[in-house]
C-alpha cells in the first residue's frame, strides 16, 4: 500500500518521521526543506497527484486545509483513496474519507497505536462494534452481490440494528468469525429454507444459492466454492454456452460466483469451450483429469455413449465431484445445445470442505491453566455440542465454558473405538464436536491413530494448536532454552517405558548432543532416565522436574542431574511431570546478536 504524507506544518515534522518508519512504502511531502522529504510548491497539487498515485493520503496538520485539498478530487468511495488528518500534536487521528472500502478506518487505528493517539472514527457501523458489509467480502475473497442491486438497502437496516438473518450455508474461512461476533438482533441459520424472509428487515448470507422470489433486502457473500464439470462434442461451437449455464444456475437458486473452477478430461483440454468459459467465470481455475482418475468417481448419471468416447461413463459429473474433493452435486448433469451438433454438458459440486455438516475440532488444552487456552480453542469449546476431554491430562476447568446444551465427557477410561464411536455419533447428526487434549495435541497427544478413523470415514476435522508444556516450563522456568554460541537445539522426548523407543532416538544417544532436554511421560523411569542422561551431560547439569505446569497445584523443583532421581522420588512425583535437563535453566550469560548496535538488517540499517 502506498501512502503519501502531506505536511502542512514543519512542526509535525517528527510525527511524519514515525509513520514513514512504521508504514511501507511512505514519501513525506512538505513545502519547506527537510530531510528525506520530497519538495512541493504546492498542497493543493501534491494532493491532485497523489488520488491518482496512492492508496492513502495523510495529511498532518488543520482539517481545514485537508478537507479544501481533497474536496475538488472526491469521486467514489470505491475509488477514493484513503484520507486521514492528524493533527500537529499527533494526539487526533481522524479517518476523512474512504474508511471501510478505502481502509482509512482501519489505517486510522493503526496510526493511533503507533503515536499513541486517539483513534476518530465516524462510521456508525465501526462505533457500534458492527460488521462492515461493504468491505467483509473483500476480506474473505467473497463475491458481494446484493438482490436489490444496492448494498445500502441491507447496511441501513442492518447498522440501525433492526432485525436481521445471518444464513451461513456453508464452512468457509470468514464463517466461524461472523458466528462468533453476531449481535444480539441478528439471528443465525444455516440453511435458508427455515427462514420466514418476511419475519426480516434485512438479510446476510454466506453461500453458494440464490433466493429466488425473496423480497427482503439480502446481501449475498459469494465462496468459491463450487466446481463446473464439462463435457462437450469435439470443437463444439462456444457462443452462448457460458450464458447459458449462468443462466440455468440462478434459474436453479445456484450462483454463478461461487464457482471456482471448471474441469473436464484430458480428451477435451484442447477444446475452446475451456478457453471461453474461464474468460466469462472471472478467477476460476482449470483442472485436467486423466481417464483414470474420473473412473474411480461414482456418479448418478453414467452414460453408455459417454463411455464409447472418453473410456469413462461420465466427464461433467465426475470432474466436478472429483474437483469437489467428493462434494455433493447441486445440479446433477445438463445437457445443452446452443446451435445443432453442438451438444454440451455440465454439472456442478460443491467443495466438500465447505459443506455445512458435522465436524471434529482438535483443540490443544495448553499446559493446565484455562487461560492459556488459544482464543480460537475457547471459541471452538463455547460453540462445541460434544467436548471430548482427556479427563487424566486435561483440568475439567477448561471446560466450564461449555453451554448449556453441551455434552461433556472425559475419555480416561474409553479406549481407541469407544472414544470414535462416541464422537461419530454427535458428528452424524451434523453437530460440532471438540477433542481436547492437554498441551499442543501434536506433540504426545495420540491423535494420529484418531486421524486415522476421520479420513477412512471421510469426516471434516481440524487441529487447532495449544501451548506445549514445554513451552510453559521455560516460562515458569524464566529461562531462554536456547543460548547464543552454546545451546541451539532443544529436544523433545521421553524415556523408554513400555512403549520403546526407536534405536536411533534411545536417550543417551540423544544425550550426545548436551542440547536443552525436555523429557516427557518419564517420572515412573527416572533411574533410568538418569543414568542415560550422565553417559554425556555432567552430573552438575542444572535440570528441573516440573509438576502440572501452570495448574492450581503446580510445583517445580531445581537441582542438578545427579540428584534427579532423588528429586522425583522424594516429591512423589508421577504423571503430568516434565523434567528439563540443559545448561539453559536459570542462565543469564551469553548475547545474541539481534539487538546489538553494530548487527545490521533489513529493519535497522
Amino acid at each position: 500500500m502506498k501512502h503519501t504524507i502531506i505536511l502542512t506544518s514543519e512542526l509535525a515534522y517528527p510525527i511524519a518521521v514515525i509513520l514513514k518508519e512504521e508504514l511501507a512504502d511512505c514519501e513525506i511531502l512538505s513545502k519547506n526543506i527537510l530531510p528525506n522529504t520530497t519538495h512541493i510548491d504546492s498542497i493543493a497539487k501534491a494532493t491532485e497527484m497523489a488520488f491518482k498515485q496512492s492508496e492513502s493520503i495523510i495529511f498532518i496538520g488543520a482539517m481545514g486545509i485537508c478537507v479544501r485539498s481533497i474536496a475538488p478530487h472526491i469521486q467514489d468511495k470505491h475509488t477514493d483513496p484513503a484520507v486521514i488528518c492528524i493533527d500537529s500534536t499527533g494526539q487526533n487521528i481522524i479517518s476523512v474519507l474512504s474508511g471501510h472500502v478505502g481502509g482509512a478506518n482501519e489505517l486510522t487505528k493503526n496510526i493511533a497505536h503507533m503515536l499513541g493517539g486517539e483513534a476518530i472514527i465516524t462510521t456508525q457501523s465501526d462505533n457500534t462494534n458492527l460488521w462492515s458489509l461493504d468491505t467483509i467480502g473483500e476480506k474473505y475473497n467473497w463475491v458481494t452481490e446484493s438482490n436489490k442491486g444496492n448494498l445500502n438497502e441491507v447496511i441501513i437496516p442492518f447498522v440501525n440494528q433492526k432485525k436481521t438473518a445471518l444464513i451461513l450455508e456453508c464452512r468457509v474461512d470468514g464463517t466461524d468469525y461472523l458466528e462468533r461476533t453476531k449481535p444480539q438482533f441478528v439471528d443465525l441459520y444455516f440453511d435458508h429454507k427455515k427462514v420466514n424472509f418476511d419475519d426480516y428487515e434485512a438479510i446476510i448470507a454466506v453461500t453458494p444459492y440464490l433466493y429466488n422470489n425473496v423480497n427482503t433486502p439480502i446481501v449475498y457473500y459469494h465462496p468459491a466454492i463450487l466446481h463446473l464439470g464439462v463435457g462437450c462434442r469435439k470443437e463444439c461451437a462456444v457462443a452462448g454456452i457460458a450464458n447459458h449455464i449462468k443462466q440455468y444456475c440462478t434459474s436453479v437458486g445456484v450462483s454463478p460466483k461461487s464457482i471456482g473452477s471448471i474441469s473436464t478430461i484430458e480428451l477435451k483440454k484442447d477444446e475452446p469451450l475451456l478457453v471461453e468459459l474461464k474468460d466469462e467465470f472471472i478467477g476460476t481455475t482449470i483442472h485436467i483429469y486423466t481417464a483414470e482418475e474420473l473412473s474411480e468417481v461414482e456418479t448418478p448419471n453414467p452414460s453408455e455413449k459417454v463411455l464409447e468416447v472418453t473410456t469413462v461413463p461420465s466427464v461433467s459429473e465426475a470432474s466436478a465431484i472429483r474437483s469437489g474433493k467428493g462434494g455433493a452435486l447441486l445440479i446433477e448433469k445438463q445437457k445443452g445445445a446452443i446451435t445443432k451438433g453442438n451438444e454440451f454438458t455440465f454439472a456442478v459440486a460443491i467443495d466438500a470442505e465447505a459443506e455445512r455438516k458435522g465436524h471434529i475440532e482438535i483443540v490443544g488444552a495448553g499446559p493446565g491453566d484455562p487461560d492459556l487456552i488459544s482464543v480460537r480453542g475457547r471459541y471452538f469449546l463455547e460453540r462445541a455440542d460434544l467436548i471430548l476431554y482427556a479427563g487424566s491430562l486435561v483440568p475439567i476447568e477448561l471446560t466450564y465454558c461449555a453451554k448449556p446444551s453441551a455434552t461433556v465427557r472425559s475419555s480416561a477410561a474409553m479406549d481407541l473405538n469407544e472414544q470414535f464411536e462416541t464422537m461419530k455419533e454427535f458428528y452424524d447428526r451434523g453437530l460440532l464436536v471438540v477433542r481436547l487434549h492437554t498441551g499442543d495435541p501434536c506433540i504426545y497427544g495420540a491423535i494420529q491413530e484418531q486421524m486415522a478413523f476421520f479420513d477412512e470415514y471421510n469426516m471434516s476435522y481440524h487441529i487447532t494448536p495449544g501451548i506445549s508444556s514445554f513451552l510453559a516450563a521455560a516460562a515458569e522456568l524464566r529461562s531462554q532454552f536456547t543460548i547464543p554460541e552454546k545451546v541451539q537445539s532443544i529436544i523433545l522426548t521421553r524415556g523408554e517405558g513400555r512403549t520403546p523407543m526407536p534405536d536411533k532416538e534411545k536417550l543417551h544417544l540423544l544425550a550426545r548432543s548436551q542440547s536443552t532436554m525436555c523429557i516427557f511421560l518419564s517420572a515412573s523411569i527416572v533411574d533410568q532416565v538418569q543414568k542415560d542422561l550422565l553417559e554425556h551431560y555432567p552430573p552438575t547439569t542444572p535440570v528441573a522436574a516440573c509438576y502440572k505446569l501452570t495448574w492450581k497445584d503446580q510445583r517445580i523443583f531445581r537441582g542438578e542431574l545427579k540428584d534427579l532421581s532423588k528429586i522425583i522420588k522424594e516429591n512423589n512425583l508421577t504423571l503430568t511431570t516434565m523434567i528439563v535437563v540443559g545448561e539453559a535453566i536459570d542462565n543469564r550469560k551469553g548475547l545474541s546478536k539481534l539487538y546489538s548496535a553494530s548487527f545490521k538488517h533489513l529493519f535497522r540499517k
